[in-house]
C-alpha cells in the first residue's frame, strides 16, 4: 500500500483517504449517481440544479481531488461549487476510474466522456450546452486543466464511452494547485525548501503519480510528458483562473506560474488569470472562503453568463 501524502489542512484531500460526505440536503433539485459510461462503475455523476427557473443553466463541471487515487464526487470537496448554484449555475459533479482501476489515460478519457453526455442530456436537464467551465482542486485541478488544452488530441479521448458527435472543449477553467508537469515537481519543491521526506516525494516508486502511470515516472520520460497538461497548451486553449498557495508542500506553486505563463503565450494574458494565496498550503482553507469563491464566480460570469 503506498504511504498517504501530507494533507495539512482544508478540505481538497491529497491523500487516498475517504473524507467525509457533502450535506447537500439544501439543494431541493438534484439529480444523483447517473451514469455517463459503462466501462466501469466509477463513470458517475450527479447534476445539482439552482431552486428556481427552467434554465437553460450554464455548468459547472467539479472534478474532485485525491492524488488520482481516492475522494468522490458526493464528498467535501463540492461545497464551494454548489454556492454557484445561487447565482444561476448548475453544478455537475464528476467520478472517474482512480489509478487502483485504470492507469493514465483513462481519468481524462472519463472526464471527457461526462462533458459528451452532458451535452448529448443537456435538454433533459435543462443544462447549456454551449456553457460549461470545468473547476477542481489538486487531481480535480490537473484533470479540469486537461478538458481546458487538450480538446481533440487523440488518444486522450474514447470515443466508444459514448455520444461521439460531441465535442469534449470547455469554455471555462478553474484550476485549483493542479499538478501541469510531473517530473518538475520534486525539483521545485527543493528550491522552496519544502521537498517531502524519502519515501513520500513524486518521483518515488509509490507516488501517486507513478501509481497513475504504473511505473516510476523517472522511468517514463515520454509517458509522463503526454500526462501532463503542459504539453497540450495551444491557442484554442480555454481562458483559465488558476489559484495556488505559495507554501504548497504538495503541488509546487512553480507548477501553475510556469503553466499560467506558457497559456498566457498562447492565448494572451487577457485570457489567463494567476492568484497566488501568500503563506497558503495546499487545499488550504482559504481557498473555499466566501470571499475567494464569489472571485472565482465573478471570473466564470465573465465567460458563462450571457449578455
Amino acid at each position: 500500500m503506498p504511504k498517504p501524502y501530507p494533507s495539512p489542512g482544508g478540505r481538497h484531500y491529497a491523500i487516498q483517504d475517504q473524507p467525509p460526505s457533502a450535506d447537500t440536503s439544501f439543494v431541493t433539485r438534484k439529480f444523483l449517481d447517473i451514469r455517463y459510461a459503462y466501462l466501469s462503475p466509477a463513470e458517475m455523476l450527479d447534476i445539482y440544479l439552482p431552486e428556481d427557473g427552467a434554465g437553460p443553466f450554464p455548468v459547472i463541471l467539479q472534478i474532485h481531488g485525491g492524488a488520482f487515487m481516492g475522494c468522490d464526487k458526493a464528498d467535501l470537496q463540492i461545497l464551494p461549487m454548489l454556492q454557484g448554484l445561487k447565482r444561476g449555475y448548475a453544478v455537475v459533479a464528476v467520478n472517474y476510474r482512480l489509478s487502483g482501476e485504470a492507469k493514465f489515460p483513462a481519468l481524462v478519457q472519463d472526464v471527457k466522456a461526462a462533458v459528451r453526455w452532458v451535452r448529448t442530456k443537456a435538454d433533459r436537464y435543462m443544462l447549456d450546452p454551449d456553457r460549461i467551465a470545468a473547476w477542481g482542486g489538486s487531481a480535480g485541478g490537473y484533470l479540469a486543466s486537461m478538458l481546458g488544452v487538450s480538446a481533440g488530441i487523440q488518444g486522450l479521448e474514447d470515443l466508444h464511452m459514448g455520444n461521439p458527435d460531441q465535442p469534449c472543449n470547455v469554455r471555462a477553467v478553474i484550476d485549483w494547485y493542479g499538478p501541469t508537469n510531473f517530473l518538475k515537481m520534486d525539483e521545485q519543491l527543493a528550491s522552496s525548501g519544502l521537498l517531502a521526506p524519502e519515501g513520500m516525494r513524486h518521483n518515488d516508486p509509490h507516488s501517486p503519480e507513478a501509481l497513475l502511470l504504473g511505473r516510476r515516472i523517472t522511468r517514463l520520460p515520454i509517458r509522463v510528458a503526454a500526462a501532463n497538461p503542459e504539453t497540450y497548451i495551444r491557442a484554442n486553449a480555454a481562458p483559465f483562473f488558476i489559484q495556488h498557495g505559495t507554501r504548497d508542500p504538495v503541488v509546487p506553486v512553480q507548477q501553475s506560474i510556469d503553466f499560467a505563463g506558457k497559456l498566457a503565450q498562447a492565448i494572451g494574458q487577457q485570457k489567463v488569470r494567476l492568484d497566488l494565496l501568500e503563506g497558503a498550503e495546499h487545499a488550504d482553507p482559504r481557498f473555499e472562503t466566501s470571499e475567494n469563491v464569489n472571485k472565482v464566480l465573478d471570473f466564470l460570469d465573465g465567460y458563462l453568463k450571457r449578455d
